[in-house]
C-alpha cells in the first residue's frame, strides 16, 4: 500500500477545469489506440501495402509517446511544451509526406519525390521552430513564419498540381481517391497549424485580438489528432479497398 501511495503521488495532478491538459490526455490516448489498430491490422495486408500501414502506425505511436511527455510537462509547468512538440513534428510530419510517395509507387513514383517532400516538410518545421521558439518578437516571428509558409505551399503545390498529382491521375481508381483525400487533409487540416502559430506568438503575431485569447496547444492538439489519425485511416481504407477488389476478381 505504501508503494502504491508513493506511485500515485508521483503522478501529476490535473485540474478538472484544465481543458488544455484534457486535450493532451485525449490526444495521447486516441493516438495510442490508433497505433494499436494499425499495428494489429498489419497481418491482413500483403507486403505491398504493409509498409504504408506500418508508417501510419509509427506516426500515431511517435505522437502518442510525445503527448505522454507533453501532458506531464504541461501539468507540471503550465507552459507550452514547444520543444517536445517540434521534436514530434520533425519525426511525424515527414513520415506523413512519405505516405504520398508510398501510395504512388504503384504509378511509378521515384525517390526524387520522396526526398523532395521530406525536404519541404523539414524546412517548414525548422523555420517554424525558429520563429516560434527562438525568436519571440513579432517581426522575427512573422519573417520565419512566412518562410515556413512558403515551404508549406510548396508541399501543397506538389500534391495538388505537381508530379504527385500526375502520378495519382495515372494510377486512377482507389489511389486517386485516396490521394485527393490526403490532399484535402494537407490543405485544410494542416491549415490549423498556422492558426496555432499565430496564437502562440507575442501579441498574436499581428496583434489581432481574436488570436490573443486562444490557446495554441488546444489548436495543435486537435489538429494533430485529426490529421495523424485521419491520414492513417485513409491509407488503411485504400489498402483495404485495393485488396477487396483483387479478391473479388480472383
Amino acid at each position: 500500500m505504501e508503494k502504491l501511495s508513493y506511485l500515485i503521488a508521483l503522478v501529476p495532478k490535473m485540474d478538472p477545469t484544465d481543458y488544455v491538459g484534457f486535450t493532451f490526455f485525449i490526444g495521447c490516448m486516441a493516438m495510442m489506440a490508433a497505433s494499436a489498430f494499425f499495428f494489429l491490422s498489419l497481418s491482413q495486408f500483403n507486403p505491398k501495402w504493409r509498409t504504408s500501414i506500418l508508417v501510419s502506425g509509427l506516426i500515431t505511436f511517435i505522437a502518442a509517446v510525445h503527448y505522454f511527455y507533453m501532458r506531464d510537462y504541461w501539468i507540471s509547468n503550465m507552459e507550452s511544451p514547444v520543444f517536445f512538440r517540434y521534436v514530434d513534428w520533425i519525426l511525424t510530419v515527414p513520415l506523413m509526406c512519405v505516405e504520398f510517395y508510398l501510395i504512388l509507387k504503384v504509378a511509378g513514383a521515384k525517390q526524387s519525390l520522396l526526398w523532395k517532400m521530406i525536404f519541404y516538410s523539414v524546412g517548414m518545421l525548422v523555420t517554424g521552430y525558429i520563429g516560434e521558439a527562438i525568436y519571440g518578437d513579432e517581426t522575427q516571428s512573422w519573417i520565419w513564419g512566412l518562410i515556413s509558409g512558403i515551404f508549406y505551399f510548396l508541399i501543397v503545390y506538389e500534391i495538388w498540381l505537381g508530379s504527385a498529382k500526375k502520378l495519382a491521375e495515372s494510377a486512377g481508381g482507389h489511389v486517386l481517391r485516396a490521394h485527393k483525400i490526403l490532399c484535402w487533409f494537407v490543405l485544410v487540416g494542416w491549415a490549423i497549424y498556422p492558426v496555432g502559430y499565430i496564437a502562440g506568438t507575442e501579441g498574436g503575431l499581428f496583434g489581432v485580438p481574436m488570436f490573443q485569447d486562444l490557446s495554441m496547444d488546444v489548436i495543435y492538439n486537435i489538429g494533430d489528432a485529426i490529421n495523424k489519425i485521419g491520414f492513417g485511416l485513409v491509407i488503411y481504407s485504400l489498402a483495404s479497398a485495393v485488396m477487396a477488389e483483387k479478391e473479388s476478381h480472383a
